[in-house]
């Protein structure tokens, strides 16, 4: 079950996590693609830092991407566990044939495209059926790898890019737009428990034969 965190406590986590700059943006990676969604939390971290360190872009970019494909991996192999039989127990399976035949079809696109396109699009669904699908697992490092440093070098190329209007609308907004973040964190956490629960129900009922 998730953890209940207060609104100030997550405000402060967040702030200790831009101090941390680069290292910060690994650790909210593997939590937003792992443990608890916090749904933009990474494209905002990405944008204020790289606009605050505009000569050094990049490196905000390929430490997002390390965090995220950290995370995404930790997803991926706690699916892979699972296996067909209980993503087929989950999704019926009409629909896991669907999904069957979407990563038949695209294979290492399957991974990547998701990986590129920004919130509020769903990418864990992916990073799951990835997993119990048994898919490679150096193609779907390859994919995800590949998705997000296109994605997050793209974000903190706009950071950088537009660094003072950043930086100043930050120093003006940041609680307010900390307590928007804290309300989409807390929605995806829940959203996220749900799942799981649910994923864990249907895990533990007997395949029929």
């Amino acid at each position: 079950m998730l953890p209940h965190l207060h609104p100030l406590l997550i405000i402060s986590i967040l702030r200790q996590l831009r101090r941390l700059g680069g290292v910060g943006l690994v650790l909210l990676g593997v939590a937003d693609n792992s443990v608890i969604p916090l749904t933009g939390s990474m494209d905002v971290l990405t944008i204020y830092l790289a606009a605050r360190h505009r000569q050094t872009w990049q490196y905000y970019a390929l430490m997002a991407t390390l965090g995220a494909v950290i995370g995404g991996y930790i997803t991926y192999a706690l699916a892979r566990k699972g296996g067909k039989q209980a993503m087929e127990r989950k999704l019926s399976k009409p629909r896991a044939a669907k999904v069957y035949a979407t990563f038949e079809r695209w294979g290492f696109w399957a991974v990547a495209v998701p990986a590129l396109l920004p919130p509020p699009f769903p990418f864990v669904p992916f990073l799951i059926a990835a997993g119990a699908l048994q898919y490679s697992r150096e193609k779907f490092l390859g994919a995800l790898t590949l998705g997000r440093l296109v994605r997050y070098s793209i974000v903190a190329g706009l950071g950088a890019l537009y660094g003072t209007h950043i930086v100043r609308f930050f120093s003006r907004y940041y609680e307010p737009a900390l307590t928007i973040l804290i309300g989409l964190a807390v929605l995806g956490g829940v959203l996220t428990l749900i799942q799981y629960l649910r994923w864990k129900t249907s895990s533990s009922v007997p395949a029929r034969p």
